[in-house]
């Protein structure tokens, strides 16, 4: 298993970094993530989102939800009747209610501060429970898988969106000088928090993506389980169903 990789390194704990970290950079989020992904992650979104077409919720759980934009993409393709966002950044959340009220979707969408590792929420409470780019900063990831099973109602997906490694030449090489060089120099002019972008590659590079993480669902429960690259393996969509 990879070392574990925090934000600041420190000896507070990776989920007290990770907060602090996203409470730092959480005014230039959305323009950042627009930037650096070129506006590919919006697309992203969509076909994660489209996993849960035929399922239809009703009610939602997205864990890590940030400024709110899965759960904005969930309520635009699937109309369920609520969708609720839990996230440990509080300066996220602020900034994610700001959009959400701008949209008049606060009736649809409640963004409230919670642990993703410890869900504030009943069992079987959600028909869908959605992670967009969130997976990899939990604590410990067999404890947040677990828990949002726990949440899930019978016959429930899991949709997790999170980025990979892409293994082919050239774009594994392209990807590394990007991710390695570029994102950390642009993340540090827009954020002033230039440890907030070394730590996303690092992060990425621990991550066990692909058939590990997989591995990992089955582990906490969840069957059908798949995963589908996107963009040349830069991202992929891990989809799990529980029984």
């Amino acid at each position: 298993m990879a070392a574990t990789v925090t934000p600041y390194n420190t000896e507070e704990s990776k989920k007290a970094q990770v907060a602090s970290m996203f409470d730092n950079i959480a005014h230039r989020y959305d323009f950042l993530n627009q930037l650096l992904s070129l506006g590919i992650h919006k697309g992203w979104r969509r076909k994660a989102t489209q996993k849960l077409a035929a399922l239809q919720p009703k009610k939602v759980l997205d864990v890590a939800t940030g400024t709110g934009d899965f759960a904005i993409e969930i309520n635009k393709q699937l109309k369920p009747e609520h969708i609720t966002g839990v996230d440990i950044s509080e300066g996220m959340l602020s900034h994610g209610r700001i959009k959400i009220n701008e949209k008049g979707l606060a009736q649809k969408i409640t963004l409230t501060h919670g642990d993703s590792e410890n869900l504030p929420f009943a069992e079987a409470s959600f028909d869908a429970v959605t992670v967009a780019f969130g997976v990899r900063n939990f604590e410990t990831l067999d404890k947040g898988l677990s828990g949002m099973y726990r949440v899930l109602r019978q016959g429930g997906m899991l949709v997790v969106l999170e980025f990979s490694r892409p293994r082919k030449f050239p774009v594994k090489q392209l990807y590394s000088f990007y991710f390695l060089k570029m994102l950390p120099f642009i993340g540090k002019l827009f954020s002033k928090d230039a440890r907030a972008y070394t730590y996303l590659p690092e992060s990425v590079n621990a991550f066990p993506d692909g058939e590990q993480f997989l591995e990992r669902m089955r582990k906490a429960g969840y069957t059908d389980v798949t995963c589908q690259s996107l963009t040349f393996g830069i991202a992929s969509i891990y989809t799990g169903i529980k029984k």
